[in-house]
């Protein structure tokens, strides 16, 4: 298992626009977090121009189909997505625990 980061870049007006999409938007991420794909997401604040959503899987055809389904994405309101592996190699998930020498 690897994990993703899906990294969307808002419209100028998301926070006006968001609204009419937004309960569609959470019912797909919420679906996709259930089956196990989506492990975190939300948006960036102060400015709220980027959101970060974390998925888990062995490559990232789950979190590609997810922003091509998103009513965020297909309204606009998400300028362009980017989807990029993570080496995640601190916490109880990470992929790839890396630990200091003599730890366990």
């Amino acid at each position: 298992m690897n994990h993703y980061l899906l990294t969307y870049h808002l419209a100028p007006d998301y926070l006006e626009r968001r609204p009419a999409f937004r309960d569609a938007h959470l019912a797909l991420a919420w679906d996709a977090a259930e089956s196990g794909g989506l492990v975190l997401g939300g948006a960036v604040e102060d400015p709220v121009d980027t959101a970060l959503l974390l998925f888990a899987g062995e490559g990232p055809e789950g979190a590609e189909a997810f922003a091509r389904a998103d009513p965020y994405v297909t309204s606009g309101i998400v300028q362009r997505w980017t989807v990029r592996r993570w080496n995640t190699v601190v916490g109880a998930r990470a992929v790839n625990p890396v630990r200091p020498e003599g730890q366990a």
